[in-house]
């Protein structure tokens, strides 16, 4: 016999992003909406109190200040990969488990990167505007471009995303290297600091994973130290870059092109890359596929259930 909404446990989606789930959700939970309570008291008055799972885009951020108010709350499903936006130790230590969909769209992610360094480097977009504005004859052609093969690719974070990435730039016959904060068990050499990588890379991959501690960990100095003729590529996460110094590095040529995916700030504004040069720019898109998205979907659907049965939970996060 069908559950009453009344007996049906109760969950909220946190951003208008997700409301796609709801028709999927609706037949097991009884499914709110934070964005319908824009006074966050009457949220708290109401429905907060009954929910016990929340399902989040993992890279917006949840406050705390919310978190501990819900009293019954158990569960953050993040569909994302990513969960910088949940401070995870403070959940745990309120008993909130965080799930998120580890490893599901890495090769799809890796995918749209290579592609971020085929259309930047061989100058694909470019070419696609210079002939549509007319500007391909006889007498005007783009400049010749550096082939790829030979070419030094670093990538900085070597987790699921990272070594996509890595084997498919070196089925290009890239040189790949690396580095993270910590070792890992792998054939692949690792540098010895981060601006030892931006020195000794012609092309640099930004797949780490965002925390507390790295915001802009892609400064000023790691730009310079990538040079003029270098190449940076972003699909990971845009706290991890500071856009000031590379927007500026880009104005005046002390770095050589950029392909980014990701933004300090979402949607970033147009006018903010109005005149900057060298640059191929896509709007948060790598890992949200046909293929990928229904998989994520699926993990979450999954830890959801679980919870509610009290059984272990398909990915929790780490730490």
């Amino acid at each position: 016999m069908p559950q009453t909404p009344a007996e049906k446990p109760h969950i909220v989606l946190s951003h208008e992003m997700l409301m796609p789930l709801q028709p999927l959700l609706e037949g097991a939970y009884q499914v709110h909406r934070l964005w319908d309570y824009p006074d966050r008291l009457a949220f708290l008055d109401g429905p907060g109190r009954q929910v016990r799972a929340i399902v989040h885009a993992g890279e917006l951020v949840l406050a705390k200040d919310l978190l501990s108010e819900m009293p019954r709350l158990g569960l953050i499903a993040c569909v994302s990969v990513g969960y910088d936006g949940v401070d995870v130790p403070w959940c745990k230590q309120h008993g909130i488990a965080v799930t998120h969909s580890t490893g599901l769209n890495a090769a799809d992610v890796a995918d749209h990167a290579v592609g971020l360094v085929l259309a930047a480097w061989r100058g694909i977009v470019e070419g696609d505007q210079k002939l549509r504005s007319g500007h391909w004859t006889s007498m005007e052609r783009m400049s010749p471009r550096h082939g790829l093969r030979g070419r030094k690719a670093g990538i900085v974070g070597l987790g699921h995303i990272g070594e996509a990435v890595a084997r498919r730039l070196e089925a290009f016959e890239l040189k790949v290297s690396w580095w993270a904060p910590r070792p890992k068990d792998t054939d692949r050499p690792r540098a010895r600091s981060l601006l030892d990588l931006a020195r000794d890379s012609d092309i640099l991959v930004v797949c780490a994973r965002p925390d507390a501690n790295n915001r802009h960990l892609i400064n000023q100095a790691v730009i310079e130290a990538l040079g003029a003729q270098g190449l940076l590529v972003n699909i990971a996460r845009g706290s991890l870059v500071d856009e000031d110094a590379l927007i500026a590095a880009l104005k005046d040529g002390r770095l050589g092109m950029a392909g980014l995916d990701v933004f300090d700030h979402e949607p970033t504004p147009a006018s903010r890359w109005a005149g900057v040069p060298h640059t191929v720019l896509t709007p948060h898109t790598a890992g949200a596929t046909l293929d990928s998205i229904p998989a994520m979907v699926g993990l979450t659907v999954e830890n959801l259930r679980r919870f509610f049965k009290g059984e272990a939970l398909a990915s929790p996060v780490d730490g």
